[in-house]
């Protein structure tokens, strides 16, 4: 029996880089912490990764069985991250995100970026596959590494993200925003979407 599985690793730590989007998370980061000093954005990004890798070790260890006993399914969890998602994407297009408060602060960086940004329906579902498949201490460690090292990439593309700000400047910051929350729409409703079709197929 390994102690390590390099192939689940590789395969779980690519797929939920797909799925988590590091890169893809810069801007919205940006938006979302808009009008907050360099002290302030690296506390929300290390409270958003932190928030997410908690969000996703749970759904690893016991996912399957929260939503049974819940009677949650699959879908449900879509449709109701895609809905949240566009509440958060409305508020960036209409500009009501660019001027937080500090209550406001903590709330950015637990939801909606902790969860359902990074630690959204996509990579939950992943993470309960994954570790459905898992067979042994090796892929299990496996998956825990990929876990942690996805978290780790993360924390620094959000904790160096304000380089990318000053690159772009306020103006290409109030730009990214709209852009953003224009994608951030379309990602919900295609989430609220597949979670629609996903309950037509088993009705």
């Amino acid at each position: 029996m390994s102690a390590f599985d390099a192939r689940v690793f590789g395969e779980s730590f690519v797929t939920l880089a797909v799925i988590m989007d590091p890169p893809g998370a810069i801007p919205l980061f940006l938006a979302l912490t808009a009008g907050q000093d360099v002290r302030a954005r690296t506390k929300a990004a290390w409270q958003a990764v932190v928030t997410s890798l908690a969000v996703i070790v749970v759904f690893a260890l016991a996912g399957r069985e929260i939503l049974s006993f819940l009677g949650i399914s699959i879908p449900a969890l879509q449709v109701a991250g895609g809905l949240l998602l566009l509440l958060v994407a409305l508020e960036l297009l209409t500009g009501k995100a660019e001027a937080p408060s500090q209550t406001r602060d903590v709330n950015v960086a637990l939801v909606p970026l902790g969860t359902p940004l990074l630690a959204g329906p996509g990579a939950i579902v992943a993470v309960i596959v994954f570790a459905q498949h898992a067979e042994d201490a090796g892929e299990f460690t496996a998956l825990g590494a990929a876990i942690l090292a996805i978290h780790l990439l993360l924390w620094i593309v959000l904790r160096f993200s304000v380089v990318f700000q000053r690159l772009i400047g306020q103006a290409g910051i109030t730009i990214i925003t709209r852009i953003a929350g224009l994608l951030l729409a379309a990602i919900a409703v295609q989430l609220v979407a597949d979670g629609v079709r996903a309950f037509i197929d088993t009705a």
